[in-house]
């Protein structure tokens, strides 16, 4: 059996989500065997280091989620990384950049390399991350330019794009490289606490002009300005609400329409809110909500009111609804969305 053939019988994000990780993990604590094992027969025991009933009673029966699935469409070929532009969603498959509608009609398709990594999108140009290269396309799918790595030995994972800057996250060399938007390389970023990268969860976003990024290994996410400067950080491990848990989580960042930031866990999956500094605002999709498995879902904003999630190979949407919000407030008061004091847009509300 050659690479390729490899390749396709073992999901490339799943391996960089939940194997990668797993396989770190049992490195870093020393595993033997039995615990790489158990990694994979029982998940939640390694990744939350708690028995079934404590993530029962802390994560699960008392959590019940006010958002609701209200449509999903099917991208044929496992997804690598995938986008919203404007009212469009722009989804990487294995050679191929998709151009959907929100309801899932195929607008455009592109032939681009595999292994997709990240995509961003400022100002109708569609940026495509690969491990050692950049690509940008226009809304059309045409290549405006591209250029390599800063590094031989890079690995890059995630890139967010904002007015003349890139930010890419580099697992290899553990940092974040500035790049302007013709190429040309500006400067390394490193963290203070060092950047622990374990597996392939160095998510990158920006809010304004203040850029976030997770540091997995350190269970948080940190805070960078546009000149590298270190800001803040927040987060710390553990099971409950408002903690990240495992070898390596958050595993994507984003941003909410109020500048809020959206994080998406693996091990038992669920995206949760935060304040900007930091402040655990409520758990927004639980695993069951999402479909369960033990993989992260990536997430963006959808016309400021939706949650748009990746699966494996489905692109789902959910919005908030006003009876669920109330079970979900009366269910677990401590970390209810209805009850967040924000005027957030993504709380506008159905009933379906």
């Amino acid at each position: 059996m050659d690479r390729q053939e490899e390749k396709k019988k073992l999901s490339r994000k799943g391996f960089l989500q939940l194997c990668g990780s797993v396989a770190a993990g049992a490195v870093i604590a020393g595993g033997t065997g039995s615990l790489l094992w158990k990694m994979f027969a029982k998940p939640d025991d390694v990744f939350y280091n708690t028995n079934a009933q404590n993530a029962s009673k802390t994560n699960r029966s008392d959590f019940k989620s006010p958002y609701r699935k209200v449509s999903s469409f099917k991208t044929g070929d496992e997804i690598e990384a995938f986008e919203v532009m404007g009212d469009r969603i722009v989804v990487a498959t294995p050679n191929n950049l998709n151009i959907y509608t929100a309801e899932g009609s195929l607008i455009n398709n592109v032939a681009v390399g595999s292994d997709v990594r990240d995509i961003a999108v400022s100002q109708e140009e569609i940026y495509v991350l690969f491990p050692t290269r950049i690509e940008v396309y226009d809304a059309d799918g045409s290549l405006l330019k591209d250029w390599d790595a800063c590094s031989v030995d890079s690995d890059y994972c995630s890139l967010t794009v904002f007015g003349k800057h890139v930010f890419v996250t580099d697992a290899a060399n553990k940092n974040i490289c500035q790049y302007q938007t013709d190429g040309t390389l500006g400067r390394f970023i490193n963290s203070p606490k060092g950047f622990v990268v374990p597996s392939y969860s160095f998510s990158i976003t920006h809010i304004g002009e203040t850029v976030y990024c997770s540091n997995p290994g350190r269970h948080s996410v940190e805070s960078y300005s546009q000149d590298g400067e270190f800001l803040t950080s927040f987060g710390e491990a553990g099971l409950a609400a408002g903690r990240f848990s495992g070898c390596c989580n958050p595993v994507y960042v984003t941003a909410s329409p109020t500048g809020e930031i959206l994080t998406s866990e693996k091990g038992i999956p669920r995206i949760s809110c935060y304040s900007p500094s930091g402040e655990f605002r409520s758990i927004l999709l639980d695993e069951k909500t999402l479909g369960g498995g033990h993989d992260a879902y990536e997430m963006r904003i959808l016309d400021n009111d939706k949650i748009v999630v990746a699966g494996k190979n489905s692109i789902s949407t959910y919005q908030y609804d006003k009876q669920l919000a109330k079970a979900s407030a009366q269910a677990s008061s401590s970390s209810a969305c209805a009850l967040c004091g924000i005027d957030c847009p993504l709380r506008v509300g159905v009933t379906i």
